[in-house]
């Protein structure tokens, strides 16, 4: 087993999810905070000393000659997960970045610039709903008042969770001391589809993040008795809201390149023998050009409205977060790629912290081969030797850029 897969092992049975299968870490439980206990102690094992913002991000800074933190190089990635996710998706950007700290040192590098290490909250956005929320809060992407009032399924304010935490509410948004330490960022993260399969490489350097976004649907009828109520007499809006459900795939299917997804309907108030009176559904748009991705949007909401007067429903629509298209820095992946020996170069539909930290600092990804394709899933995957050699890869890019 490698020195990076080690590090994967002792967190593998932390946060496992007996009935979805895989991972269920959301931000501020007991899984996730274990996660951060973990990393702290990675962290004091190697003489670095955990500093946590005012937005819940997690530092710790490698700067042996003693220089001013401005314009450090940043690697990190992640540690919640989407409920019943991988072990990889976060986690291995963490692992190999603790992992990078000890190559950095076994080489003898000598930095002429600081080392960060970084670990965000709420990069999935599962229990908040709006992802990568530490780093859009960090670069003031959302606005403090926005993310306190955004609440779980329970009906908890990120304001309320976050002080039970031990965090002031009041200290939330954009942070210009913390951003003006990062001069370069780059992130590790697993590859979540099939690239690097079909390329036949372990490691990639991204050129892109696919632009999307998030919405919720409400579709309102009346709520009534499953055994008294007449077909005839209904106004059910899980019926509109399960053909609505067909109808965003058949508006992604006629606008080539979309992706779009409902992966979470809620029906109100719930019952076996109810018939519903409201039910709530969220819709997940991408598509690399942001005009398609707005159209699409566009045209599901007017199919909705159509669907649900045809069952005597109504039905509201809110965006709950939107991202355009990020191109990562050019040069600054030219340069990688030079380093990796022309790593071929990936773009990606799913989100990432470095695509909200794209905005304000020269940023950059690299991807490690999932020898399955699958994300978001108890399946996905990553061997031993290619999280090595993502790790090793991680290491000659921040070597490079540190001297």
């Amino acid at each position: 087993m490698s020195e990076t897969s080690d590090l994967l092992a002792a967190i593998a049975d932390t946060g496992r999810d007996a009935t979805r299968g895989g991972y269920s870490r959301p931000v501020f439980s007991t899984a996730e905070r274990d996660l951060v206990s973990w990393y702290t102690a990675e962290l004091a094992a190697r003489g670095l000393e955990a500093e946590t913002d005012r937005n819940g991000i997690v530092w710790a800074w490698w700067n042996p000659a003693g220089l001013p933190l401005e314009g450090a190089v940043v690697t990190g990635s992640h540690l919640d997960s989407v409920p019943g996710g991988g072990a990889f998706d976060g986690p291995l950007g963490v692992a190999s970045a603790l992992r990078s700290l000890d190559l950095l040192r076994q080489r003898g590098v000598v930095p002429s610039r600081p080392l960060g290490l970084a670990v965000f909250p709420e990069e999935e956005g599962s229990r908040f709903g709006v992802a990568c929320l530490g780093s859009r809060l960090l670069t003031g992407a959302i606005t403090a008042e926005k993310a306190l009032a955004l609440t779980d399924p329970e009906g908890n304010t990120f304001a309320d969770v976050a002080a039970r935490s031990g965090f002031d509410p009041r200290g939330f948004g954009r942070d210009e001391e913390t951003l003006a330490r990062i001069g370069t960022f780059v992130e590790l993260h697993v590859e979540q589809g099939r690239g690097l399969i079909d390329l036949d490489a372990p490691v990639a350097v991204a050129s892109s993040v696919i632009g999307h976004g998030r919405w919720r649907f409400s579709v309102h009828g009346q709520g009534n008795h499953a055994g008294t109520t007449l077909l005839e007499d209904r106004r059910d809006p899980l019926l509109a809201a399960s053909r609505l459900v067909v109808a965003v795939r058949e508006v992604a299917a006629a606008n080539p390149g979309t992706r779009a997804t409902v992966g979470r309907l809620h029906p109100v108030p719930g019952g076996t023998n109810v018939i519903a009176s409201r039910v709530d559904l969220w819709l997940d748009v991408r598509h690399p050009e942001d005009v398609v991705t707005v159209a699409v949007v566009a045209e599901i909401t007017r199919r909705a409205q159509e669907i649900a007067a045809g069952e005597g429903c109504s039905v509201e629509v809110r965006e709950e977060s939107f991202g355009a298209t990020v191109d990562f820095d050019p040069a600054l992946a030219r340069r990688i790629t030079g380093v990796l020996d022309g790593a071929p170069n990936l773009s990606t539909g799913a989100g990432h912290d470095a695509g909200i930290l794209a905005a304000v600092v020269p940023t950059a990804m690299l991807f490690t081969r999932n020898p399955t394709g699958v994300s978001h899933s108890p399946e996905e995957a990553c061997t031993d030797e290619d999280a090595e050699l993502g790790s090793t890869a991680l290491v000659d890019v921040l070597a490079d850029l540190l001297v």
